[in-house]
């Protein structure tokens, strides 16, 4: 008798299982070499959007004429970018929500369409001056390369969650050249798994995209800091109080965030292209007075080190910047948080370092140690990924030698924003994302099979308890349990234990559901 074809895909979906890990390894070298050159290319025409909007606004300054001409340039590539997120919306914002969706299961954008609309409309943003970063968006490129790849040869859904997760990593080291701040954002933010299977493809796509990354723009760090010394442990009590400077700072940022985004929804009775035309006619406006302020912020953070700004100048362009990029992010432009989070960051450590240098008699040589401790502890508060803020700052200063002083301050910083009780800012967005969208998983869904795994938990509801007792939904089928690199017959009387990984066989009609259940069994719950 000839097997039903969902069986038969189901059967050699637990057969592939079984020799994974392997394989991945190999294909996450495969996602990395294109996800490097996708995101790559992306970096490459972001840097030419800079070049091209300095050149513009050179200029046009001075002449009333030209600068009247600048703003209908402004306006037809507001235009243009309204017109791109009609055809693609998925390409709205950092696009990291999008790929956090889509691994748990909510969401199937078409991975072409996501390329080529971020590409453009992250490029026409940036010549307009908007204060997006491109990590964000560097990591759903990646992200959408390992789908194309999946795709192309034809993997299954679990396979392909894992080369999403492969490309996301790739992204962001190619954005940064920070290949172990990509992996560690892979596990820490998108996967949310630090399962062995995941690290090793993660590395293997990271290393290679760093690799043709540093091939073409240098293996010089992405911030030019010199910081030799570290602070003395007596020194430490104004890393603590930075801490907190930057947990509640963190929390502020998350508010206004997800504020600005609500007041474009009360807009909605205006056309898009009105909605997307005010970052970029706010754009033309800072453009001729404050041009600093404009894109990334990568020169702001080099002025910041270089020019020694005195605490003023260092406060205005802190709060220009800081609702500069509210305006710019909540209008739903294709464009990240991360570089103009960090360039808060930098800003706010620079202020600080010099009121505590200037009114308490702190050791000036340290300020730039204040700069970069306070990038990665607002950086903990906002993002709430704490490893990946350490190691990723780490990396773009191009030294290893402060982690304890980060770690110090992006620990203080992460207990004041889990105190004050607020939400990952990735989460939160993922959140409106389906909300507002009312996503539902695609079409044609119901009858696919996927294989998700997790990781269970110390002290969660299935750590001891046997598998029949999980409470796991009735149309999943649970292919393996492993422990301890041993692979055990997943009968239901058998007990499961804080480490286990855990593989579950389930129609992707379920996947959001079942998703669901392993967050509340499988994690461990705070009272």
């Amino acid at each position: 008798m000839k097997k039903h074809i969902g069986e038969m895909k189901a059967e050699q979906m637990v057969n592939r299982y079984s020799s994974l890990r392997t394989l991945l390894v190999f294909e996450g070298l495969l996602v990395g070499v294109f996800a490097g050159l996708v995101s790559t290319l992306y970096r490459f025409a972001l840097g030419k959007a800079d070049e091209i909007r300095d050149a513009a606004l050179s200029f046009c300054t001075g002449n009333p004429l030209r600068i009247a001409g600048w703003f209908v340039v402004l306006a037809v590539l507001a235009v243009l970018v309204s017109w791109l997120l009609k055809w693609e919306p998925m390409i709205s914002g950092s696009g990291i929500p999008q790929v956090e969706a889509e691994i748990a299961g909510y969401i199937r954008p078409t991975w072409w369409r996501i390329i080529i609309g971020k590409i453009i409309g992250g490029f026409l943003c940036i010549v307009g001056g908007l204060s997006l970063g491109r990590e964000g968006p560097s990591i759903q490129l990646g992200g959408m390369t390992g789908k194309g790849i999946s795709r192309i040869l034809g993997r299954f859904r679990l396979e392909e969650h894992f080369l999403i997760t492969c490309g996301a990593s790739a992204g962001l080291s190619a954005a940064f050249n920070a290949p172990l701040a990509g992996v560690m954002f892979a596990l820490e933010e998108v996967h949310k798994n630090f399962s062995a299977m995941v690290l090793l493809s993660c590395m293997a796509a990271s290393l290679v995209a760093n690799y043709l990354s540093n091939s073409i723009f240098g293996m010089e760090p992405v911030f030019s800091f010199t910081v030799n010394d570290m602070i003395p442990l007596g020194g430490y009590v104004y890393i603590l109080l930075l801490g907190v400077l930057c947990g509640l700072l963190g929390v502020v940022y998350n508010k206004v965030l997800l504020a600005s985004q609500t007041a474009y929804k009360k807009l909605g009775f205006l056309p898009q292209t009105v909605r997307i035309l005010i970052p970029f006619l706010c754009a033309g406006v800072l453009g001729f007075i404050m041009p600093e302020v404009l894109g990334g912020g990568h020169h702001m953070i080099a002025a910041l080190y270089h020019g020694s700004p005195a605490l003023s100048a260092i406060l205005v362009l802190l709060v220009v910047k800081f609702l500069y990029s509210m305006v710019s992010f909540g209008s739903g432009a294709p464009g990240g948080i991360f570089f103009p989070l960090l360039v808060l960051g930098a800003y706010i450590g620079g202020a600080y370092g010099t009121v505590v240098t200037d009114w308490f008699g702190f050791d000036r040589s340290f300020v730039a140690n204040l700069v970069i401790i306070a990038m990665a502890a607002l950086f903990s508060a906002i993002v709430r990924a704490p490893v990946t803020g350490i190691v990723l700052i780490s990396e773009m200063t191009g030294s290893f030698s402060h982690l304890m002083s980060l770690s110090t301050a992006s620990l203080v910083a992460y207990i004041v924003a889990e105190l004050l009780r607020s939400k990952p800012v990735y989460e939160s967005l993922t959140e409106r994302l389906l909300t507002n969208r009312k996503m539902k998983i695609a079409r044609g869904a119901t009858r696919a099979k996927s294989i998700i795994t997790s990781v269970i938990e110390e002290g969660s509801e299935a750590d001891g308890c046997t598998i029949e007792s999980l409470g796991l939904p009735s149309e999943c089928l649970v292919v393996s349990v492993t422990r301890n690199e041993e692979e055990l017959i997943p009968r239901g009387k058998l007990r499961l234990k804080a480490g286990d990984t855990l593989a579950t066989m389930v129609s992707e009609r379920d996947l959001a559901a079942m998703e669901s259940v392993l967050k509340h069994k499988v994690a461990f719950q705070e009272e």
